[in-house]
């Protein structure tokens, strides 16, 4: 192990996270969006069609967590990871040739596969087993790049689909590319399972255990293995804070619809509809960063943070609609509640139930967010068109407690496990 103040190999660790999340995650959930009306209109269907695409993806994720969770416990990162990010990377640039909706849907399943690898298990697994302290810092800082994809990406994309007729092909095939690039090199070549794979001890344990054997005996992961944390009352509990919490944050979706609506009593609100979407992103980006930092002091004092978040910001988006500078705080401090789908959960998880088995435990808890997700823009679209916006809040102000009150439940529950080898 390197001594102190010298360069520790974890960092490059990070720095694969973060390449994961900036290339082929961003461009799929981050940039999906710039593509539908192009596409749809090609395909002469409806954007509704089109985007049953990204509902298969989140089935595939759904059905393909547990497997990929298994495989990153017990086979070797590197291949695992690589296999993901050409999934993705051969997604999208198959895109780039499709005449029929259908052929998208194919393509749904393949990159659900990758993704349910790369956004929900790369980097908490590796993180959490890499660092033994600033743990939640990498996590948030890795996954605030979803968000700053997005935005790089999306005006790259922008302007490819500009550029001709038919420019959304060049748009998924450089974004295909770009996917491959990005990540393969890292996953490849960079990424090790274990800090024991390269005689090293976690960042963060005490200098004086420096030596390779007890690298390699410290380095073993302890917790709570995966039969006995999923027969546990405090599993399901997790698991339905990742479905409410993926439930909650679908509402984001919504936000530009909700300021359209207001055209009649608040028109400068409609008319900043999509800066306030903007101000939503700007929250979950920065919002992951602080969450991951704030859970390296205390995960109940993240759950809080992020919780009471996403209330403060659903309070002042439905109760004073007509301000517009009141609309952007609320969509920037709902932002911060969203970053808790990808940040708060992998911490929280791992805090219980430890690292001997994570992989296998946390990917069925993502399945439940997965699932919660692809069926909510269905569930609150239903609500909208049936009663209005303001139920909406309602049931998501209601979600919010319920997820204090069931990870609080969670954190002291989960103090009783004895954690082993």
């Amino acid at each position: 192990m390197a001594g102190k103040g010298k360069f520790h190999y974890g960092f490059l660790i990070v720095a694969s996270c973060i390449a994961c999340c900036f290339g082929p995650c961003a461009l799929t959930f981050s940039c999906a969006g710039i593509f539908y009306a192009p596409v749809s209109e090609y395909l002469g269907v409806g954007k509704g069609v089109f985007a049953i695409y990204m509902t298969i993806l989140c089935l595939s994720m759904t059905v393909s967590l547990p497997f990929m969770g298994k495989l990153i416990d017990k086979r070797d990162a590197r291949v695992v990871l690589s296999v993901a990010a050409c999934l993705v990377g051969a997604g999208l640039i198959a895109m780039s040739f499709y005449d029929q909706v259908w052929q998208f849907y194919i393509s749904g399943a393949l990159m659900g596969c990758g993704d349910s690898a790369l956004l929900y298990l790369a980097t908490p697994t590796l993180i959490n087993r890499w660092f033994k302290k600033r743990n939640g810092f990498f996590i948030g800082l890795s996954m605030a790049f979803t968000g700053v994809g997005g935005i790089v990406f999306n005006m790259v994309g922008g302007s490819l689909i500009a550029s001709g007729p038919e420019g959304w092909r060049m748009g998924y095939l450089v974004f295909g590319i770009i996917a491959l690039v990005l990540a393969l090199p890292f996953t490849a070549f960079v990424i090790r399972s274990y800090p024991a794979d390269k005689g090293l001890l976690p960042y963060g344990y005490e200098e004086s255990q420096t030596n390779s054997g007890e690298a390699t005996q410290l380095a073993a992961p302890t917790g709570v293995s995966a039969s006995v944390a999923m027969r546990s009352p405090v599993f399901y509990a997790i698991a339905i804070v990742a479905g409410f919490i993926g439930f909650d944050t679908v509402i984001y979706q919504f936000i530009p619809s909700y300021a359209v609506s207001l055209e009649g009593i608040a028109p400068t609100v409609a008319a900043m509809a999509a800066t306030l979407a903007s101000a939503a992103m700007l929250g979950q980006t920065l919002g992951k960063i602080a969450l991951g930092g704030i859970n390296d002091k205390g995960v109940l004092l993240g759950l809080s943070v992020g919780v009471i978040s996403g209330i403060i910001g659903l309070v002042l988006m439905w109760l004073v609609p007509s301000q517009v500078v009141v609309m952007m705080i609320g969509a920037f401090v709902f932002g911060i509640y969203y970053a808790s789908a990808t940040v708060q959960m992998p911490i929280l998880t791992a805090s219980v139930f430890g690292q001997r088995e994570y992989s296998s435990i946390y990917s069925r808890i993502s399945m439940v967010s997965s699932l919660g997700a692809a069926f909510a823009a269905t569930i609150w679209g239903f609500i909208i068109d049936a009663t209005g916006f303001s139920l909406v809040f309602i049931i998501g102000i209601a979600l919010a407690i319920l997820v204090w009150l069931l990870g609080a439940y969670a954190i002291k529950a989960g103090k009783k496990f004895e954690w082993t080898e």
